[in-house]
Order: C-alpha cells, then sequence, then structure tokens
C-alpha cells in the first residue's frame, strides 16, 4: 500500500517541483532580466549563464540540481534506496520542467542519477567530457550520452528490465526534448555576461554549418533565416542556403562551397529583428548577387556584415526600438531567373480588399526591389470553398498567367500558413521550379482588426457614449479571462487595445487576439471556434500542459459558472435590477443620477464576464459533446421568448376578430372585452420585454418600451396570419441525442440566456438615466437636440456634471457636431470592410467580384432550403413588408432582428456564426439561414432570385430559380 502511495506522490510532486521557475526567480531578482521574454526564451542554467553572469548560472546549477537530488529522497520515503522509481521520479520531474518550467530537465537528471547510480554517472560523465576535449563537437557528446547511459545502466543492471526500461525512457525523453528546444549555447558568445563569455565560446565547441535544412530559431539567427527554414520544411521550393550565425568563422564555409559562373551565390543580410512583424528594415542592409569565386564569397559576407553598423541602419534599429544585437548572413545559391518579381497577399496602398498584388517582370527580382526599373502590375484573386478552387488574374504583360496563378496560390497558401498575416513574398521562376526567396509580414498592414466577432458582440454604427461604456468593460473582462490562463505569459499584452472603431463601427484586434491564442498554445483557429463554433484541431499536448494551471482555473470557474450565475443572480443582479428599476430617476439631480450610473456600471462589469464567458462555456460543451443545433431549446433567449408569447397572443387576436382593418386593430380590439383582454397582454408582453432594442449593447438606441412601433407592426402581421411555425425543438434531433449530454449543453444554453436578459436589462436602465441626464441639459441649454449627449463619452459627462466651469461647456457644440458629421458620414458607407489592416484605414472601396460561378459561400447556420426575392434591409428604421418567398440579406443579427426575421422565408447575413441572434432564431422557426457571407448586402440586389443551403451554407445566384 505504501509503494501505491509513492507511486501516486512521486508522479504529482515530481512534475510540479520540476516546473518550479527558481531559476526565473533568481535571474530575476539578481539582474531585473526576465528570461522568459530575451534570446530563445528558454528558462534553462545556459540560459542564466548567457544573460545573468557566472553567480546566477552557479545559483541556477544548485538549484536545479537541489530538485533532481530531491526527487530521488522523495522516492526513498516509499521505496528502497536504488529502486527503478527513482528513475522514474526523474522522469517525471523532466516533464515538469520542460511542461512547466521551460527547460530541458538536463542539469534535475544528471545530479538526480550522481545520487540514483553514482557509479554509471561518474563512468558516462567521465567518457563525454574526454570526447568534448578531443573533438570539441558538442551535439554528438550530447546525443551520446543519451545512447550510452541507458547501455551502461542495462549492462550493470542486465537482471533488472524496469530499471532498463526507465533508463531507455529516460534517455529519450530527454533526446525528444533537445529537438524541441533552441539551445542557448548556440546563441552569440560575445553577446553574453562578459564573465561567462570564454566558457560558453569553449562549451560551444566547433559549430556545425548550419543550413536552411535546419529548424532555426529567429532569436538566434534572424527572421528572414528563420522563416526561410520554416517554409522549406513545409515542403515549397526555397534554393538551397548555409546560414553564419553572429561570432562565426566563415572559413569551413568557405572552404566547402565551390561559387562559379555557372553556380552563383547571393549572400543577404539576416538581422535580428530584420522581416518581423515590428520591422521591416527593407533596404537597410547589403544584398551581394552574382557571387562567383571564394574570394568574392569572402569579400561579399564582411560586406554585409559590415552593413549592420551602417549609420542609416543604426538610426532605422534606433528609431524603431530595435535591439543592437548582430548580423546573422545567409549564403544561398542564387536562382537564375526566367521571371521574377514580388507578391502582397493583401494591397499595401487600398489596405483592403481580397486582392493579391503581383508585381513581375523578365529576369532578377533584384530589379524589382531595388526599384531600378518598373515592374508590371496584377492583381489575382483566390476563391477556395469545399468544392471550388479558382484563380482570376486580372492585367497583362509579358509574365504567362499560368506562371502568375502559381504565384498567386503559392502566396495564398503562405499567408494561410501564418495565420492570415499579410505577407510580403519576393519569388523567382527558372523555367523548371518556382522558388520563394522571401517572406515576411507586411509591417504597414498590422495590426489586423476583424469585424467577424465585433459584429455580433455590438453590431451596427456606434455613438461615442456607448463605446466608451462597452471598450473598457469588453477589454477589461477579456483582459481578466486571458490573464488568468497565461499568468506571467501576459506580460507586455495591452489588453486595452482588444478592441477600436473603424467607420463608427467595432473592430477586435485579431493580432492582438492570435499572440494571446498562440502563448495559450491552442490552434489558431481557436478565436473561430470560441466564438463562432468553427472546427478547431486539438491543441498541441505541450502547450496544454504548459498552461495546465491557468487552464485549470478557467476550467473552475466554467465548472462553477451555474453556481456562480444564480448566487449572483439572487445577491447582486436582482436587488440591483429591482433597486434601479423602482427609482424615480424624473425627480434625481444630474449628480445623484451619475452615481446610479456608477452602480449600473459595476454590475454591467460583472455581467459582461457572464457574458462572454456564457457563450464560450456553451459552444465549447456544444463542440465536446456533438450536440446537433437543432437539440437544443433557446426558449430561454429573450427575443425568442417575446416572439414565441407574441405569436401566441396574435393567434388569441385572430379568434377575437375574424376579420379587421389592420391599421384599426388596436381601436378594434379595444371594443370588446376579449379584445381589451388581448390589448392588456400585449402591454404586459411589452412591458416585460421593453428593455429590448433593435441593437442590445448599444445604448443609443431606442428600447421596445420608448418606441413600440415594431413591435406593433410585427404583431398586426402576425394577427394577418403571416405566422411563423415555431418548433421548440426538433423532436428527431432530440431523440437521437444523448440525454445527459444534451442536458450538460442545455444547462449552458440556459444560463446564456439568463445573462442576455440581465445585460439587456441593465443596459436597458443605463440608457434611460442617460436620457434623463439629457433632459434636464436641454432644459438648461447645454444640450440643443434630442440625442445629443450620445455624443459625447462618459468621461465628459463625468467632467461636465463635476465642474460648472470647464472649458468643455464652450467647446460643446463644436466637439457634438464634428462627432455627429462623423457618425452621419459613417452610417452611410454601405459596405465595411470584415478586415482592416493597420491603425489608419481608408475610405472602404465597393467588394470585389466573387469568381466562383455565381455561388456564395458562407457559415451553414440553419438547416434546409429556400428559393426566393432578395430583399436587402440594412437598418431597421422602416420594417418592409416580407413574407415566407422573402430572403432576407442583412449587415448583421441582433435581438431586434427578430421580428424580421420570423417572417422571411431564408436568411443571408455579412456577418455571424452558428450561435449568433439570427442563427438561433432561424432555427427556431425552421427558416434556412446562412451568415458570414462576405459583401452581401452590396452584392445582392432587391428582387433578385437565389436559393439558399442553410446545411451546407451556399447561396446560389441565378435567374431561372423556380420553387421545388
Amino acid at each position: 500500500m505504501l509503494e501505491l502511495w509513492g507511486a501516486l506522490v512521486i508522479l504529482i510532486a515530481c512534475p510540479l517541483l520540476g516546473g518550479l521557475p527558481l531559476i526565473a526567480w533568481i535571474t530575476n531578482g539578481l539582474t531585473g532580466r526576465r528570461l522568459s521574454q530575451i534570446g530563445t526564451k528558454n528558462i534553462s542554467v545556459s540560459a542564466a549563464f548567457y544573460h545573468g553572469g557566472t553567480l546566477v548560472g552557479l545559483l541556477a546549477v544548485l538549484s536545479e540540481a537541489l530538485k533532481g537530488i530531491a526527487a530521488v529522497f522523495l522516492t526513498r520515503a516509499f521505496f528502497p534506496d536504488g529502486s527503478p522509481w527513482e528513475i522514474v521520479a526523474l522522469i517525471a520531474l523532466v516533464l515538469g520542467r520542460f511542461w512547466l518550467g521551460k527547460g530541458a530537465g538536463t542539469t534535475n537528471a544528471a545530479w538526480g542519477f550522481l545520487i540514483h547510480d553514482p557509479l554509471v554517472t561518474v563512468f558516462v560523465s567521465f567518457l563525454a567530457i574526454t570526447t568534448f576535449l578531443v573533438f570539441r563537437a558538442k551535439k554528438p557528446v550530447k546525443y551520446g550520452v543519451l545512447v550510452l547511459f541507458p547501455l551502461l545502466v542495462t549492462i550493470v543492471h542486465s537482471d533488472d528490465v524496469f530499471r532498463m526500461l526507465a533508463a531507455i525512457a529516460l534517455a529519450g525523453l530527454l533526446g525528444w526534448i533537445y529537438r524541441q528546444m533552441p539551445d542557448d549555447l548556440d546563441l552569440p558568445a560575445e553577446e553574453a555576461q562578459t564573465d561567462t563569455q570564454a566558457t560558453l565560446e569553449k562549451l560551444q565547441g566547433d559549430r556545425p554549418i548550419l543550413t536552411l535544412d535546419n529548424e532555426l530559431d529567429g532569436a538566434i539567427v534572424g527572421q528572414k533565416a528563420a522563416t526561410l527554414s520554416q517554409i522549406k520544411s513545409w515542403g515549397y521550393p526555397v534554393p538551397k542556403g548555409w546560414v553564419i550565425v553572429p561570432g562565426a568563422d566563415p572559413e569551413k564555409l568557405i572552404a566547402i562551397l565551390q561559387p562559379s559562373d555557372l553556380s552563383p551565390l547571393i549572400v543577404r543580410s539576416s538581422a535580428i529583428g530584420e522581416d518581423s512583424e515590428h520591422a521591416s528594415a527593407a533596404g537597410q542592409y547589403e544584398t551581394v548577387i552574382s557571387v562567383t569565386s571564394k574570394q568574392q564569397l569572402q569579400n561579399a559576407i564582411a560586406q554585409v556584415r559590415d552593413s549592420y553598423n551602417h549609420p542609416a541602419a543604426v538610426q532605422y534599429r534606433s528609431d524603431r526600438g530595435l535591439p543592437e544585437t548582430a548580423m546573422t548572413v545567409l549564403v544561398q545559391q542564387q536562382v537564375q531567373s526566367v521571371y521574377s518579381g514580388v507578391a502582397f497577399t493583401r494591397d499595401p496602398i487600398t489596405q483592403q480588399g481580397d486582392a493579391i498584388v503581383i508585381e513581375a517582370l523578365p529576369g532578377s527580382p533584384i530589379q524589382i526591389v531595388s526599384g531600378q526599373v518598373t515592374p508590371e502590375p496584377y492583381r489575382a484573386f483566390v476563391v477556395e470553398t469545399d468544392n471550388i478552387s479558382s484563380i482570376h488574374i486580372e492585367g497583362t504583360g509579358q509574365v504567362p498567367q499560368s506562371i502568375l496563378k502559381q504565384v498567386a496560390y503559392l502566396a495564398h497558401r503562405i499567408e494561410k500558413r501564418y495565420h492570415g498575416i499579410p505577407q510580403d513574398i519576393e519569388w523567382s521562376y527558372d523555367g523548371q521550379t518556382l522558388w520563394v526567396l522571401q517572406a515576411r509580414p507586411i509591417t504597414t498592414l498590422l495590426p489586423i482588426w476583424t469585424r467577424k466577432i465585433a459584429a455580433e458582440v455590438i453590431p451596427g454604427v456606434i455613438h461615442p457614449l456607448t463605446w466608451s461604456i462597452n471598450r473598457p468593460l469588453t477589454c477589461g473582462v477579456w483582459g481578466d479571462i486571458f490573464t488568468i490562463v497565461l499568468g506571467d505569459r501576459a506580460s507586455g499584452l495591452d489588453f486595452t487595445d482588444t478592441a477600436t472603431l473603424h467607420y463608427s463601427r467595432a473592430y477586435f484586434n485579431a493580432s492582438l487576439l492570435g499572440d494571446i491564442f498562440l502563448r495559450m498554445g491552442l490552434p489558431p483557429e481557436s478565436l473561430e471556434f470560441l466564438t463562432r463554433g468553427a472546427k478547431m484541431s486539438t491543441p498541441p499536448l505541450q502547450s496544454t500542459v504548459q498552461n495546465l494551471p491557468g487552464l485549470m482555473q478557467l476550467l473552475k470557474q466554467e465548472l462553477n459558472l451555474d453556481k456562480e450565475f444564480k448566487q449572483d443572480y439572487r445577491q447582486l443582479f436582482i436587488p440591483g435590477l429591482s433597486q434601479l428599476a423602482h427609482e424615480s430617476i424624473e425627480e434625481m439631480e444630474s449628480s445623484e443620477i451619475l452615481a446610479r450610473i456608477d452602480f449600473n456600471l459595476e454590475l454591467l462589469r460583472r455581467g459582461t464576464y457572464y457574458s462572454i464567458l456564457a457563450p464560450l462555456s456553451a459552444a465549447i460543451r456544444q463542440s465536446i459533446f456533438r450536440v446537433k443545433d437543432g437539440q437544443i431549446d433557446n426558449s430561454v433567449t429573450p427575443e425568442v421568448a417575446a416572439l414565441r408569447s407574441l405569436s401566441a397572443l396574435a393567434a388569441d387576436a385572430r379568434q377575437v376578430l375574424p376579420e379587421f382593418e389592420p391599421d384599426r386593430v388596436f381601436e378594434q380590439l379595444e371594443q370588446t372585452p376579449e379584445g381589451q383582454k388581448v390589448l392588456y397582454e400585449f402591454n404586459e408582453l411589452l412591458e416585460d420585454y421593453g428593455y429590448l432594442s433593435d441593437v442590445g449593447t448599444n445604448i443609443a438606441v431606442p428600447t421596445w418600451k420608448e418606441d413600440p412601433r415594431p413591435i406593433q407592426q410585427l404583431f398586426i402581421q402576425l394577427i394577418q396570419g403571416n405566422q411563423p411555425e415555431t418548433g421548440d425543438v426538433d423532436p428527431i434531433n432530440r431523440a437521437l441525442s444523448g440525454k445527459r449530454k444534451r442536458g450538460f449543453v442545455q444547462e449552458r444554453i440556459d444560463i446564456k440566456g439568463r445573462v442576455t436578459e440581465v445585460y439587456s436589462r441593465l443596459l436597458a436602465e443605463l440608457r434611460w438615466r442617460f436620457v434623463a441626464i439629457e433632459k434636464t441639459w436641454l432644459k438648461s441649454g447645454l444640450l440643443k437636440t434630442a440625442g445629443d449627449i450620445f455624443f459625447l463619452e462618459i468621461a465628459e459627462i463625468r467632467q461636465l456634471i463635476a465642474e460648472a466651469d470647464t472649458p468643455l461647456r464652450e467647446r460643446l457644440p463644436e466637439i457634438i457636431e464634428y462627432r455627429r458629421s462623423q457618425f452621419i458620414e459613417d452610417s452611410k458607407i454601405p459596405q465595411v470592410p470584415i478586415l482592416v489592416y493597420g491603425n489608419t484605414p481608408p475610405h472602404p472601396l465597393a467588394p470585389s467580384p466573387i469568381y466562383s460561378d455565381q455561388v456564395l459561400q458562407g457559415i451553414p447556420a440553419s438547416h434546409g432550403q429556400a428559393v426566393g426575392r432578395v430583399k436587402v434591409v440594412r437598418n431597421l428604421q422602416d420594417l418592409p413588408q416580407i413574407d415566407r418567398d422573402t430572403i432576407l440579406v442583412v449587415p448583421y443579427t441582433d435581438s431586434g432582428w427578430a421580428p424580421l426575421l420570423v417572417r422571411a422565408g431564408g436568411l443571408i447575413a455579412e456577418a455571424g456564426g452558428r450561435l449568433s441572434h439570427g442563427a438561433i432564431v432561424a432555427r427556431e422557426y425552421g427558416i434556412p439561414a446562412v451568415m458570414d457571407v462576405k459583401g452581401a448586402t452590396w452584392l445582392l440586389q432587391d428582387g433578385q432570385r437565389v436559393r439558399i443551403d442553410g446545411s451546407r451554407g451556399i447561396v446560389e445566384l441565378s435567374n431561372d430559380l423556380r420553387p421545388q
């Protein structure tokens, strides 16, 4: 029994012991440096020596040695001395060291094994040191030890199979880890702490010649060389190349290369920070072409190295805050170009659209990048769907279309490999092969802002007051959630940059969110999975374990979501909403109302946490348990519940008024007791759901309680017989689903619905208080027109209330007029881009044509097919007359769109996914729906006949379609 407990303790305690960041604490405490943010970002003994000096390095060795010794002695508390379980403990320790502590665990294993088996350890160490001193080759010695020590264990303990297998497993684990991590001993010795440089140079030994076939680290060899090695490893053609790291003697490489007129070389720079997301350094360093002799090669390498210290290059690095490091030199075989050029996967001038911009011409690419010759411009469009792949080229010239299409597809695929970050790709065609010569991010197009998610969270054109409240709430809560998971790895992330406004619309920072997800070790498609229900691949085991403490905390919050929300619902939201609802704000001073606004904002911050976590939790559970959309009941969602009640009430009204005049329905109902009962219930429904609005997250939009005309109009149309076919949940799908699994998901869907109700009520109460302040200021003359207050920011409202003589009062008319005109101008933009590149986007262009044989692709959101006439509705100011022959085309969907959606035959939305409001309502009423159809409100015209397939996410355009 003791041994069983011992095994359990070892498997739990040793990984945690290995993960203790003692080296990081020692280095940061003595030098102020964070190893996780510099160099290779390893938290290792060699990194401590390199960045911290001899004292820090020795303390690092001592701390890691004590871990290995402690693991062995911990095992001896449960097992006999020398037990194979001591090796198991070291395996667990090394795993924790790698996954949690970001180190290889060599020191842990070496000292632990010294205590476990001194004879084998001393003998192996002696052979390793002797071999290194003789051959001066670090890598063979490192991997040779991993072969030698399990071999000696097998010889010495040939009768102990458990021990032999454990030793082999430990050696295999260390070998695997060495392949996963860059070696700090590969860093330039001259950049290490002064007192450790000589030691590092000796330990580095005779370095092998690095090539682009090696897995290279940009922190060591520069991003240009690292990127080309990565692209080559993906299988794309990259000319053969050799890498000379800073400080290395190039003579060894020069000796083996044979440049000639028939086989020329090109010598290029690969400085640290060059070709990165932060700076391209284009043209700052030398490139030497057509190197045809060894002497020319030697001179070219020196020339490229010297260019690092050119005054212009030094000033460039200073202006962009780049570190002063050193120059890596990249030597490659020079391609004998027939055609060459550059390809931008996004237009760096217009900063929008899907066109791949290609500049090409016969001959060498140097002509283009040097600016000596004007290239031929082309534009390419690549369309890829599940069943369709096509490439369209615009422009004519000397370069064949077939080659341009290869370039376009190559650029498209490389951008996808880099998670959608726009790429500047240099290419060359030698008559047989299309070569990649260089790839780097287009720095002027970063960060990337996405509308896909924001259009669901806060759709439409946004007033300054709404944004000044929503942005800090959303960014702050997202920051809190990510910090829980990332811990120290959140350092350097500015969560206030999570969202911004472009064209008075909300956009989320896809670059920042992508960085966050990569730090979390999640796949690049995680963001779309969490927010839009897209498929997601399994995250790597290494990153999962590394983030395990934070993920466990997040999991704990997810599991406790129901309990916490119910507790907050009883103790926080219900009392708070009740208090707000029963206040007489008409009798309050502006300062008193502002105090109640602050109280509301405190509730909203907690509500924002649930409004983010509840949908994420529901999406994750639905994916894990594979519960289909049709198996979910959304009746708790406020807009669904409101529509059900309204439909039932319309049926009652039809019984009371078999014949009626649409313009006089409410007058006619008033004439009978039965009709008066219907009107009473209608007013009750309006009271219950009056907090909803056309855009639930925008407090500048009047609520249904303030403007009931849309609901009255829908009520009349429902009485006329345009009654949606409600169907709670698909009974067939319900029968096919496991009850328990569906229950796990339904629980979260219900919480999500209740959260939506609470959040919408809080926003409505917030709006009504700002309207009350505005009424007071309209009377005093501070504001001139109703709605002016929504063109102020909340900080300005605070200032106006607190300071009677603030200069802001004098500038108020000018500020409001400027913002109103900007708002009106932005409102006129019919189609804003889904993605915005950079912080200063130009005026949006019309969407590019889609070259896909009259087929638009989106996200399948609600099953079924429908054929009908298009009706484009860009806002809800005037509800059109629609019926089941209408295919509604909208920019986005929110709770306010629900009354319109239920009367349509199908839905096409430019933004949103399977979990959006429109998708939920469409599934509720059996309406086929396709979401995220780019440019739909622009490309589709009123009256155009289309067929939509909500199961495949397809919209077919045709003038000949007939209902089947």
